[in-house]
């Protein structure tokens, strides 16, 4: 009588468990981000009840509008292995060149795609000087922001009030959420969102997506590849300046005025968020999903100070600095753990 072949069991427990030791080790900076962020907000509910109402939480994307969208544009360029200090600038220069054409007559059909195609040509040019002549990004857009931070200042010493009725409709107008009794938003605060939308197509399915995670890992391995290395890094850049410029155009119509002192050390800010957000320095990590949380921490710290009421706004610093740090760590360990998994 023939002996029967008995099937080869496989353990699917163990499998799941593998499958799930992967999954976390290549997604732990992100989930991490957003375990920290749910665990914040969890503190300051219990802390200070009244943010536990909606309005509360869409607050944050209200207070982070133009954070968040230099924050996108960032992440783009610390995952190519750069990195770009002059956003602050284009957000003062862009207001105060807002509000000084709209003081002379000119018209919002014509400011605003005026001061996006500014931005788009500064960054155009950073990242010329970057490639072409082999500069240092934290050198380029250092002089860049001094730049666009001392035009700026050229166009108006003071703050100037925006008086147009459409930047005022934008500015005023609610957008109410669905399904939730009087809590809304305001224009510009979907520009973000709507942004990431974009960006996360760009960045997964895209070739320019992919060529950027490729010069961020190894440049010279993306050459050899016949990936073009040349326009990807100067489309990042020109990326990130259009970013800088639309948060600019957002921060003029929510605040209805420009001054060149606007937006101090946000490029700071925006670092800390990529980073916090789950993003290498080092180049060649990141989504801009993290990002998003790591920006919505932020704000959610300085809504724990302002419900406080009795603290300074620098602990809102201290606090981002420290989970900055906390998080260069945690991004480390993960690294490692890939690296040897």
């Amino acid at each position: 009588m023939a002996q029967q072949i008995k099937p080869i069991q496989v353990n699917k427990s163990s499998e799941m468990l593998q499958r799930l030791k992967y999954f976390v080790i290549n997604n732990g900076p992100l989930l991490t981000t957003i375990s920290v962020f749910v665990l914040v907000y969890f503190v300051g509910t219990r802390l200070y009840p009244a943010m536990q109402k909606p309005q509360v939480f869409f607050n944050l994307f209200i207070n982070t509008a133009s954070l968040m969208i230099v924050s996108i544009g960032m992440t783009l360029v610390i995952i190519s292995k750069g990195i770009d200090l002059s956003v602050a600038g284009m957000i003062a220069l862009t207001t105060a060149a807002s509000a000084a054409l709209l003081d002379k007559g000119v018209g919002p059909a014509v400011v605003m795609p005026l001061m996006l195609l500014m931005g788009i040509a500064f960054g155009f040019t950073l990242g010329c000087i970057i490639h072409f002549f082999k500069v240092e990004p934290f050198i380029v857009t250092l002089m860049g922001l001094f730049f666009a931070r001392g035009m700026a200042y050229i166009i108006t010493l003071e703050a100037l009030p925006i008086q147009n009725e459409f930047y005022r409709f934008l500015a005023l107008t609610k957008v109410y959420i669905p399904f939730l009794d009087n809590v809304y938003v305001y224009i510009p605060s979907l520009v973000g969102p709507l942004l990431l939308l974009v960006t996360i197509y760009l960045s997964y399915f895209t070739r320019f997506g992919r060529t950027v995670y490729a010069i961020g890992n190894n440049e010279q391995s993306a050459l050899l590849m016949g990936l073009r290395v040349r326009r990807t890094k100067i489309a990042v850049y020109t990326f990130s300046g259009f970013c800088s410029a639309l948060a600019g155009v957002v921060w003029s119509v929510s605040l209805l005025s420009g001054y060149g002192g606007y937006a101090p050390g946000m490029e700071l800010d925006a670092i800390a968020s990529v980073v916090i957000g789950g993003t290498l320095l080092t180049g060649g990590v990141g989504n801009v999903i993290g990002t998003l949380f790591g920006v919505l921490i932020n704000g959610t710290i300085v809504s724990i100070l302002q419900f406080n009421g009795t603290l300074s706004s620098w602990w809102t610093r201290i606090g981002v600095g420290v989970l900055t740090l906390i998080f260069i760590g945690i991004q480390s360990l993960f690294y490692m753990r890939k690296k040897h998994s």
